[in-house]
């Protein structure tokens, strides 16, 4: 058994050193070097790492030296080359330098101006005015001008202008002169604009190889596309009196077309006089008596084929011809109908009417003259005589007229009474 002494004095076995163990042993620098790495990362990837959004483009600022690929030169500050402009999508750059972002889209601000018009009345004009930003002159812009753009330049520019225009006009123009006034305002503004920005150009503030290359750059750096005049706000009392006086014109213009109307209808009235006139005398030049006549001979047969019940009353003089009242005494709803081929009357119906009603003849009581009356006044049948007039032509004859009237008269004869040789036949003179 050995000693302890012997343990002492021997040499230690050899060890094996393995990948694994000497990896272990840098682990914890290897995890303080990628912490701070990573904290270094994340601190600086805002001002590393740049990406320019859609529509917009970034000017490339240096604070120390850099270097432009296309003059082969070192620049420094902003970079007014226009292929140096950052376009959209992702860009490394420097920690120390910047880049700004410019809008290429098209933007709209609305701003209200006071203005006076030309017979001195004040008024307040709300005007929006739409522009966009040129690419090549994004850098210059912003060395010259800087991102607050509008309210240091286009802003004043287009209000001066709008007090300028309007003072032209008079209160009442400014209404009814709108599109001149917009295109006005634009055309002078475009104009104003390009010849102030170019004043701000300065050649000695640039470090560029070639400054005096970008003098004009500035004079169509800003396109004005229109100016709208959105609203128009007069005083009260001046609003009042346009309004009354455009009220009146309307009113003269309404008495106008009411006496041209009243032209027009004076001159309708007369040709339709003249028309009439014409035809009466075209007509009375070819109607006849006898043509009369037998106009009413042909109503009469009409009425007497009606299967409706009717009274007959005959005309005394010689022209007469007889007049059907259908349903005259009947009430309505009653169901009564006349009687046909020499039936008696059913119980109820009107009383007959005698020979001597029928026939013309003088009735008690003045009956007769009451019936002939009546024919004369109704003048619902015209006048004929006994016999057609030579010449003239229809469907019926004189003896197959007088044979219909004597069968429409025979249901109202009395039973009693004989049959007349002249029943149905006018009255000879």
């Amino acid at each position: 058994m050995a000693t302890y002494s012997e343990y002492l004095d021997s040499k230690p076995l050899p060890q094996k050193r393995g990948w694994w163990r000497s990896i272990r042993r840098h682990v914890p620098r290897l995890s303080v070097l990628l912490m701070t790495f990573l904290l270094i990362a994340v601190v600086l990837w805002p001002y590393v790492v740049v990406s320019v959004p859609t529509g917009q483009v970034g000017v490339l600022w240096y604070r120390l030296i850099g270097f432009d690929p296309y003059c082969m030169c070192l620049v420094r500050g902003t970079v007014l080359d226009p292929r140096e402009i950052r376009e959209e999508g992702l860009h490394l750059i420097m920690p120390w330098n910047k880049i700004y972002l410019y809008d290429l889209r098209l933007e709209s601000t609305t701003q209200t101006y006071n203005a006076i018009s030309k017979d001195g009345v004040s008024m307040s004009v709300q005007v929006s005015v739409r522009y966009q930003l040129q690419h090549n002159s994004v850098a210059v812009l912003h060395k010259f001008i800087g991102p607050n753009y509008f309210a240091t330049v286009i802003s004043p520019e287009i209000g001066s202008q709008t007090r300028q225009v309007i003072s032209h006009y008079t209160a009442e123009e400014v209404y009814t002169s709108r599109d001149q006034i917009q295109a006005e305002i634009r055309d002078s503004g475009q104009k104003a604009l390009g010849a102030s920005l170019n004043k701000l150009v300065q050649p000695e503030a640039m470090e560029q190889p070639d400054p005096k290359h970008y003098n004009d750059f500035l004079q169509s750096a800003i396109q004005l596309l229109d100016t709208l005049v959105l609203s128009i706000e007069l005083p009260p009392a001046i609003v009042a009196a346009i309004n009354r006086q455009t009220e009146q014109y309307y009113l003269i213009q309404e008495y106008k077309f009411r006496v041209e109307r009243e032209a027009q209808e004076s001159k309708r009235k007369q040709i339709e006089a003249n028309g009439i006139a014409a035809f009466q005398r075209t007509v009375s030049q070819g109607i006849s008596d006898s043509y009369l006549r037998w106009r009413g001979i042909e109503a009469t047969l009409a009425l007497a084929q009606s299967p409706n019940a009717k009274i007959v009353i005959i005309g005394t003089n010689k022209d007469g011809l007889p007049i059907i009242l259908g349903n005259v005494d009947t009430p309505p709803g009653s169901g009564i109908t006349p009687p046909v081929n020499g039936a008696a009357p059913p119980a109820g119906a009107p009383p007959a009417a005698s020979d001597k009603s029928s026939s013309g003849g003088p009735a008690p009581g003045g009956e007769s003259n009451d019936a002939a009356n009546v024919g004369q006044s109704t003048g619902s049948a015209p006048a004929t005589s006994d016999t057609a007039p030579p010449g003239t032509s229809g469907p019926y004859g004189l003896s197959d007229f007088e044979a219909i009237l004597s069968k429409l008269y025979t249901p109202f004869r009395a039973p009693d009474s004989g049959r007349p040789a002249d029943a149905g036949a006018a009255p000879k003179p």
